[in-house]
């Protein structure tokens, strides 16, 4: 059964009283129509999006395009509608790099708020995953690891991409972090590890490879009704193919049954959604949404930007398939 989207409301205010309130009950008509956003979130071009919200404002963390940078793509917004572009000193080529180093940029951040309160960004840069933390979301930011190494080496498993890490931490405090894709679009795995309670530390021997069906890279652990949904992205970055998949299991070491209405985000029939994939999951009063990228131009250069959608589970506990709406899917 599909669940259709839905505007997040309270009451005759629409979403933005959840950041400033209901000012007044009797609100006019006009003032009861629900402000809406539109997609692309910002004319930034960017990709690989992770978002936090602290102290009534969201913070997204995206990979420069085209092909990543010297520094990510950090916006900061208190109303999810008007996005100011800020800049922080790490990540960055210089700081992030070790002997095992390759050649790529900065890439495809994870941030999370630990349950110690502070955040911890877990990042590819030149193929290798460094973990980092700071107080605010705007920093300063400093690698985690006391002597300055990468967290995940680009030859821990040589066959596979060490990029793409995610951090999850589940309902007992357990922290998880899951990363990995394959070389030359194809064979992508999926790693998992347990974190210890800095964020940082775990046994390389607890290392599980837990790949579900039709995986290629961007994993993204979420837990609902006592059930662990792994989503991915499958296909390659750079065209139609790239589109958002899931799978179900009683662990976060799965095994996984891949839902039924995977893939649950594609190219649309007209490409005005094209290529999406690598996405963020949030939730806002009771609501969850899916940030991810789309291509803007899918040329060599491959420009990428942000959009958002609504994501609804059925009355069985499956994903439903999540239909591009554009200013029609949010209500601020």
């Amino acid at each position: 059964m599909y669940i259709p989207k839905v505007f997040i409301t309270i009451g005759t205010c629409a979403f933005v009283a959840v950041l400033t309130g209901c000012k007044n009950k009797q609100a006019t008509k006009e003032e009861e129509t629900p402000e809406l956003i539109s997609n692309p979130l910002s004319e930034i071009s960017c990709a690989d999006p992770a978002i936090v919200k602290h102290d009534g404002s969201y913070y997204i963390y995206a990979t420069v395009d085209p092909w990543g940078g010297e520094e990510l793509v950090v916006l900061e917004s208190s109303d999810f509608k008007n996005w100011e572009r800020k800049h922080i000193q790490w990540p960055n080529l210089e700081d992030c790099t070790s002997p095992t180093s390759r050649n790529d940029k900065v890439w495809a951040p994870g941030v999370i708020k630990g349950k110690d309160g502070k955040f911890y960004m877990y990042v590819t840069v030149h193929n290798e995953v460094w973990a980092g933390v700071a107080d605010h979301p705007l920093g300063p930011w400093k690698n985690a690891k006391a002597d300055g190494s990468p967290l995940i080496k680009s030859n821990m498993f040589p066959e596979y991409h060490m990029i793409d890490a995610e951090p999850f931490i589940d309902e007992d405090g357990q922290a998880y972090l899951y990363w990995g894709s394959g070389l030359n679009w194809k064979n992508g795995h999926c790693f998992v590890v347990k974190l210890g309670e800095d964020m940082v530390s775990y046994k390389e021997d607890e290392i599980k490879d837990v790949t579900p069906p039709n995986y290629f890279e961007a994993p993204f652990m979420v837990r609902k009704n006592g059930k662990y949904y792994l989503m991915y992205s499958k296909g390659k970055c750079t065209n139609s193919t790239y589109q958002v998949r899931y799978a179900v299991g009683d662990t976060p070491y799965g095994p996984w049954t891949e839902g039924p209405e995977s893939p649950v985000l594609s190219t649309t029939r007209d490409s005005t959604t094209l290529g999406p994939g690598h996405h963020t999951v949030f939730s806002e009063n009771g609501q969850d949404y899916i940030l991810y990228h789309r291509i803007r131009d899918n040329s060599e250069a491959l420009l990428r930007e942000l959009a958002i959608d609504s994501l609804n589970f059925d009355a069985e506990g499956n994903i439903s398939k999540v239909i591009p709406g554009g200013v029609s899917d949010f209500a601020m």
